[in-house]
């Protein structure tokens, strides 16, 4: 049978992070993941400086040959409002496409590689974890996203009613000139009328990505629908795409459960880590995908449940304890107003809204709304 010290399910940004941060460990790490790298991923797609500086992310390097385009500046609002123009005096973020930073990533990670195959079973054999009848590991990470196939082995049985953000998305390719009055250094986000969640379209050099995301996934075809509607009238968007993909993910801000167990860690989506305001969750991945792999060099070779707590205190630390905070208390109706009249406040929207929420520069952020 196959071994390994440690086998990562999940080759995105939090799998290839925890990889590409063992390297050097002396141990022997795998990952494994059901689709072949590029793959197709639809995703907003952004990159702050400070998970450039996480990765130690050499620009240049990913640059050539991928796309990556500069944001200096954001238009936000309400969908069918006045949108604010807010412009910084530096490069904030990175607009990047998916498929190209995730292929990147796991490359650069240096592990061994189990591309094209899922986890069909996972068996507990004494301290080890035997995957597929032929894999053999003490550590295992999950890292496959909402539908991680470990997350769900953790989470059988518990109470699984944390809220669910859905969206759907699509992102093609347009020639020059065209694809609407979209400037690619300058993302629009626009958040629905009842700030349930908000829709975004944004250009990374040839290529457009619109989508919408609602923790109330009532009519989320309609909002969505109702919202390229908009963007059309308004001049942004040219024509809308002619089918949208979807997919699921948990807000940190739920009560999450507990992502460590004997020889277990839940990193990135897995773990439901999302940004609670924003649904963020590329740089909240990396992070949890470098705090579990300090915490397994750490446990040197002992991978009970209590050799790993260390790694909940890490994203406590970095990203809060799970709740709403204090505007938990305010009723909805206040809620709504204050958001309504922090969207049309220029100063609240640039200190609160995009360098707290969409940049987040502050660690542990609450949801306002």
């Amino acid at each position: 049978m196959e071994r390994c010290d440690v086998l990562i399910v999940g080759g995105g940004p939090a799998g290839s992070s925890c990889a590409w941060a063992l390297r050097g460990s002396g141990l022997d790490v795998a990952v494994m993941d059901r689709s072949r790298f590029p793959r197709d991923k639809v995703c907003a797609g952004w990159i702050t400086p400070g998970l450039v500086d996480a990765l130690d992310l050499d620009l240049a390097d990913f640059a050539r040959g991928r796309t990556l385009q500069a944001i200096t500046s954001f238009r936000t609002g309400l969908v069918g409002g006045r949108p604010i123009d807010t412009r910084f005096d530096r490069t904030v973020s990175y607009g990047i496409r998916r498929c190209e930073l995730d292929d990147y990533l796991l490359r650069r990670a240096g592990a061994r590689l189990i591309l094209g195959e899922a986890v069909r079973e996972l068996v507990r054999d004494g301290s080890d974890w035997v995957v597929n009848g032929r894999l053999r590991a003490p550590m295992l990470v999950g890292a496959g996203g909402h539908a991680c196939p470990v997350a769900r082995l953790l989470r059988a049985g518990a109470d699984d009613s944390v809220p669910v953000i859905r969206a759907q998305e699509a992102e093609f390719q347009v020639p020059e000139g065209t694809g609407g009055a979209v400037a690619g250094e300058t993302p629009e986000l626009y958040f629905c009328p009842d700030l349930a969640g908000y829709g975004w379209v944004l250009r990374k050099g040839d290529y457009l990505n619109v989508g919408l995301g609602r923790e109330d996934p009532r009519d989320l075809p309609g909002h969505l629908q109702r919202f390229c509607a908009w963007l059309r009238e308004t001049g942004r968007l040219s024509e809308s795409p002619a089918a949208f993909k979807g997919h699921a993910y948990r807000l940190y801000h739920g009560a999450m459960t507990a992502p460590v167990a004997d020889g277990v860690v839940l990193i990135g989506d897995a773990a439901g880590l999302a940004h609670p305001q924003t649904g963020e969750g590329i740089r909240p991945a990396a992070e949890s995908g470098l705090a579990a792999a300090a915490v397994i060099r750490e446990a040197e070779g002992d991978y009970c449940g209590g050799r790993l707590t260390g790694y909940v205190d890490r994203l406590h630390a970095r990203l809060g304890r799970p709740g709403r905070g204090p505007s938990g208390w305010i009723p909805r109706p206040a809620r709504h107003a204050l958001g309504r009249a922090m969207l049309g406040n220029p100063w609240l929207t640039r200190r609160v809204v995009l360098e707290d929420w969409f940049l987040q520069r502050k660690k542990g952020v609450r949801s306002l709304f």
